[in-house]
């Protein structure tokens, strides 16, 4: 029988290890022989990185599986690795069945041998920024729902509010529904409570604002204005967190502060982030 044809890679680093990242247990590989499975917790993750730092290893390669990897990857950096993040779609899988033990040790080969590159990984400030941005999007989006449910609540009930305002929780729609969630069921008085900025007529309003008033329906809207005033105080506090967090890089970088300072577009210009 012929033997199976092999494939050597050169070795470039040498005091490599790779990680399978997982949801409950991570397998590391710091060898040939050297092959472990670590459960996820805290206690866990520092034993890891006690023992590839008792191998004298230097640096540590792991896939960006989902979320599951980021905790890892800042305590290991936290203890001197030079850690490469890797796209999974830049790992392949060795033949045969699949398991995380053959995983990390492929990612080690790979890495052993320099095949593999780091994905880009922001700064601590921008990690924080991007946080904090992507929360506060998931905020907005949150309270956009509970706008859709009590437009919802007051169609149901033949209130057309959204017909006449542009924006239901304007100024003249958050007067409006404060009103109707304090009993006031007159669309003549719920109309006179409209800006006098309202395209719409006080007379289009009214009849807008009659209706076929149920309680289970009130009952929701009511829930839903609470849930949508809820997300903007979340929202509120999440700005100032963001403020924070510039004013204390503005201070690091000695500047005065981080600000949008509106320039006029001139010759394809764009509005840029200044330090004054």
């Amino acid at each position: 029988m012929a033997k199976r044809k092999s494939v050597k890679f050169s070795l470039v680093n040498s005091a490599a290890a790779g990680i399978d990242i997982g949801s409950r247990t991570h397998w590391v590989c710091a060898g040939e022989e050297q092959i472990r499975e670590y459960k996820v917790f805290t206690e866990d993750l520092h034993e890891m990185a006690k023992w590839l730092k008792s191998l004298g290893i230097q640096t540590v390669a792991m896939e960006s599986t989902g979320f599951y990897w980021k905790s890892l990857f800042l305590l290991l950096q936290d203890y001197g690795f030079e850690v490469i993040l890797v796209h999974a779609a830049h790992v392949k899988n060795v033949r045969g069945k699949k398991s995380d033990m053959l995983d990390c040790h492929w990612i080690w080969q790979l890495h052993s041998a320099g095949l593999l590159s780091a994905s880009f990984q922001p700064d601590n400030f921008t990690e924080s920024l991007r946080a904090y941005t992507r929360h506060r999007k998931s905020l907005i989006d949150g309270a956009a729902r509970y706008i859709s449910k009590m437009q919802k609540a007051m169609i149901i009930q033949n209130i057309q509010l959204s017909v006449v305002l542009s924006d239901i929780t304007g100024k003249s729609g958050k007067a409006i529904i404060t009103a109707i969630l304090n009993g006031e069921r007159d669309g003549n008085k719920l109309a006179a409570l409209a800006h006098s900025r309202v395209k719409a007529s006080k007379e289009d309003i009214a009849k807008a604002l009659t209706g076929h008033w149920k309680k289970q329906h009130l009952f929701e809207l009511r829930q839903s204005w609470e849930m949508y005033n809820f997300y903007h105080t979340q929202i509120e506090e999440c700005d100032k967190q963001i403020e924070q967090l510039l004013q204390e890089e503005a201070e690091k970088q000695h500047v005065q502060d981080l600000a949008y300072e509106p320039k006029k577009k001139s010759n394809g210009q764009r509005m840029t982030l200044n330090l004054i």
